[in-house]
């Protein structure tokens, strides 16, 4: 067998599960908000500049408009987000948080600390896993299509 094809020789595959294993790690936080991931990465976004286009938003999570429009029709219908048209283009649509929206906020503050002290609590050194944030930046970069 080529050594290539090995399970254990693929970087997607630690990738995949990393990723994966991380958001079933932050749902104990996310279920009493009555969030997702991608909701909370969608908050993210509208918590450091709120009343976005649904495009700026799609664009920093690295989605496509079509993946972030129904992310925001449920976060609608969980009265998070309210989308109005643009002012100077009505096929435009501009998001923003509700009250429920900002308050999640406060409630929200502590998941990125219990999450590092749970990762904590099972590796030897936090830092390393710190000083990979620029490694996947660069590989995140690099696959990025547009």
């Amino acid at each position: 067998m080529n050594d290539k094809l090995k399970l254990e020789n693929q970087l997607c595959f630690r990738l995949y599960t990393a990723a994966r294993l991380t958001m079933q790690a932050y749902w104990p936080y996310f279920e009493p908000l009555g969030l997702t991931y991608p909701q909370y990465l969608v908050l993210l976004v509208l918590w450091e500049k709120d009343s976005q286009p649904v495009n700026d938003i799609a664009r920093k999570l690295m989605l496509e408009t079509n993946t972030v429009t129904p992310l925001l029709q449920r976060m609608e219908k969980q009265g998070l987000v309210v989308r109005t048209k643009g002012k100077e283009d009505s096929r435009q649509r501009i998001v923003s948080l509700t009250e429920k929206g900002r308050a999640l906020e406060a409630e929200a503050e502590h998941i990125p600390d219990c999450l590092s002290n749970e990762i904590s609590a099972r590796t030897d050194n936090m830092e390393e896993l710190e000083q990979m944030i620029p490694q996947l930046d660069k590989l995140i970069s690099a696959l990025k299509t547009k």
